[in-house]
């Protein structure tokens, strides 16, 4: 939708709306450095190549030899690993930008996207910002002030809550950091008991990951929608609003699953969303691409949450529903072109998937390591800043690839990215794809009946594992024992035993547990062996035929199996045990490399500890972990403080259990 001009004064004296102030014209662009890293740095490089731009690509040393290091014409070198020390370093990047010969910084999302002060210092440069004025990010940069113009604008509201007089009727409540967005600093409160020490946890987090503690109180929505409307605006005077999109499946408040168009709204409450959206965007003299979030609740009531003041990870399926580039939009509002007065009519309806390396059942823990391989087949879109062998880095967002199907209608769209994701072959490590699978086909989801508790109802059920792991395990044996095809003739002739009475045993490891397979060149209780080589199976499973991809890591002793059944990694156990392979009971390592953030209040050697209480708090990629007593015990030592780093596996504290009585 569209109105007509409020008025063309810009919030910045010093940065002028209008293209065509002959003070400060905007010219045409020639060269892109993209002030960031990975998927939407490959993402934006992709159309910046198809109008005709040079490249440029900026780098930590970790991402040296990353994707979009690779595809970028140039690329500068931010030296060191942490963020802090590189991608947020504005500085640096326009130095990186100068030295170039780019004349316009895109800043894709998260780093420096949202930091007013990065965009004056890119056009103090003399470079194009491809983003909203300043003044725009500055006004809604602070939820708390941004919601202070949302009122005055009369976008709906939820009234904050004072948490220093919060009572029972208030609760549950939500603590959310006033900096900053992805779920970091965000607390759900449903007993004031817990209330000082989640303000406490939440400021922390806030402070570490924005610096800014500022933390503020409002009612927690129980089964609500996250609904949000993409919005567009030129220097002329034009806003579109480009339709919603549901982005209620979360996980920790971070999404996991989004689409176009929101299902199953009633064209009222869209409409007022529209309105609201585009009021938001006036309020603060909005250009280029930006988000108006909105919760939704379970009777149909709209709440202005935040509006993110850049290009937004789901911007794919928009621009599928709407068949636009708004990357390229974005470039070409840099430039001072004008919209149309109206956007294009929506067509279909597009599901996006974030494909993370973690794991869902233990805590969404982060995975690092190398990709070796990722290929999603069907028709659908893959936006990715990984190819088969790179690293997943522990600095960065676990996030492997988007995974976009669009289709006439919801049920296609969803079957068609359910079943990409279910036929995908992703080795290396372990990612979520399986959680995604059957989200997409929970009945929930199919029917439409979304909201953000959907995990927190279903984690469990929808990470319970496959059941088919013994015929993974059966295919990867019999793959073992194939010859190779290079074989001498009597290997190739098959292993020729004086005593065949006795099956053969393997056993292999799955997502920690193991399973030991016995089998026999011809005959298997209920399976019969149709063919067997080193990287394909085929088994008759009870009268149906199923194909077995088996894929042996050179580098590690892992067996990959993909199959329409599931995807399996399993790791051969020796078999013999390792005797230095033993850890003194009680202890707890780190699950991965990371910086210790927090420690629980008064903890020392001697204190008491009950299970499952937190002890300490890790940082990594991005995300928070807690490192949970196991048993309620004696802490006997404590080997982490608040700011160590600490690797993969490090000892971080030993519990003695109580004993049983």
């Amino acid at each position: 939708m569209t109105d007509k001009p409020m008025s063309d004064k810009p919030l910045d004296s010093g940065t002028p709306l209008n293209p065509l102030n002959p003070l400060n014209p905007r010219k045409p662009l020639t060269s892109l450095l993209v002030a960031n890293r990975g998927e939407i740095a490959v993402r934006v490089f992709r159309t910046a190549r198809a109008l005709g731009l040079a490249t440029v690509a900026v780098h930590s040393d970790p991402d040296e030899d990353a994707l979009h290091v690779r595809e970028a014409d140039a690329a500068v070198r931010l030296p060191g690993a942490a963020p802090a020390d590189t991608y947020l370093r504005g500085d640096l990047v326009i130095k990186a930008a100068l030295a170039a010969g780019a004349d316009a910084v895109h800043p894709g999302y998260g780093f420096l996207s949202e930091n007013a002060g990065f965009a004056r210092e890119v056009r103090a440069a003399g470079l194009t910002w491809v983003g909203p004025p300043p003044a725009a990010i500055e006004a809604m940069a602070s939820k708390t002030r941004a919601k202070e113009l949302m009122r005055a604008a009369g976008v709906p509201l939820l009234d904050p809550v004072d948490p220093d007089a919060a009572t029972p009727a208030d609760l549950p409540l939500l603590l959310k950091a006033a900096a900053g967005g992805g779920g970091r600093g965000m607390r759900v409160v449903r007993a004031l008991e817990e209330l000082p020490e989640s303000l406490a946890g939440a400021r922390a987090e806030a402070a570490s990951a924005f610096g800014d503690a500022e933390v503020f109180a409002e009612p927690y929505v129980e089964r609500g929608r996250h609904v949000e409307v993409q919005v567009l605006a030129d220097a002329h005077g034009t806003v579109w609003a480009l339709g919603t999109r549901d982005c209620s499946l979360q996980r920790r408040h971070q999404k996991v699953i989004e689409e176009a168009p929101a299902p199953g709204l009633p064209e009222p409450l869209r409409a007022t969303l529209h309105e609201a959206a585009v009021a938001a965007a006036r309020a603060v003299s909005y250009e280029g691409a930006g988000t108006v979030e909105f919760l939704v609740t379970a009777d149909g009531r709209p709440y202005f949450l935040e509006m993110n003041t850049r290009l937004q990870v789901e911007h794919p399926v928009t621009e599928a529903v709407f068949g636009l580039d708004l990357v390229a939009l974005q470039l070409r509002i840099a430039e001072g072109a004008a919209l149309p007065l109206t956007p294009p009519e929506p067509d279909g309806h597009a599901v996006e998937a974030r494909l993370y390396a973690e794991d869902p059942a233990r805590d969404w823990r982060p995975q690092t390591g190398v990709l070796h391989t990722l290929a999603v087949p069907g028709a659908v879109r893959v936006d990715t800043g990984f190819t088969d062998g790179d690293t997943v880095s522990v600095h960065y967002d676990p996030m492997l690839a988007k995974v976009v199907a669009h289709a006439p209608t919801r049920a296609e769209a969803v079957r068609t990215l359910a079943h990409a994701l279910a036929a995908a072959r992703i080795h290396g490590l372990t990612t979520n794809r399986e959680l995604l699978v059957r989200s997409l086909r929970h009945p929930e989801f199919t029917a439409g009946q979304l909201d953000t508790g959907f995990y927190e109802r279903h984690l469990s059920a929808l990470t319970e594992e496959a059941p088919d792991v013994s015929l993974a395990a059966l295919a990867a044996a019999l793959a073992e024992a194939a010859p190779a095809p290079d074989a001498p003739l009597a290997r190739r002739l098959g292993g020729w035993r004086n005593v065949r009475s006795q099956p053969q045993t393997r056993r292999y490891t799955a997502s920690g547990t193991e399973h030991e397979v016995q089998y026999q060149p011809v005959n298997h209780p209920g399976v019969r062996v149709l063919a067997a080589e080193r990287d394909l199976v085929t088994l008759e499973v009870e009268g149906i035929r199923r194909l077995f991809h088996v894929k042996q890591n050179s580098n590690t002793s892992e067996v990959h199996v993909d199959s329409a059944l599931g995807s399996h990694t399993l790791t051969p156990v020796p078999r013999f045990a390792d005797p230095q392979d033993r850890t003194e009971p009680g202890s707890l390592l780190a699950p991965m490399p990371g910086t210790v953030v927090r420690v629980a209040e008064g903890l020392a050697p001697g204190s008491p500890v009950t299970a499952g209480q937190p002890l300490l708090w890790l940082e990594a990629m991005k995300m928070e972990h807690r490192i949970l007593a196991p048993a309620s015990g004696t802490l006997t030592a404590l080997h982490a403080a608040t700011g160590q780093q600490v690797e993969f596996g490090a000892l971080l504290a030993v519990v003695q259990e109580e004993p049983q009585a």
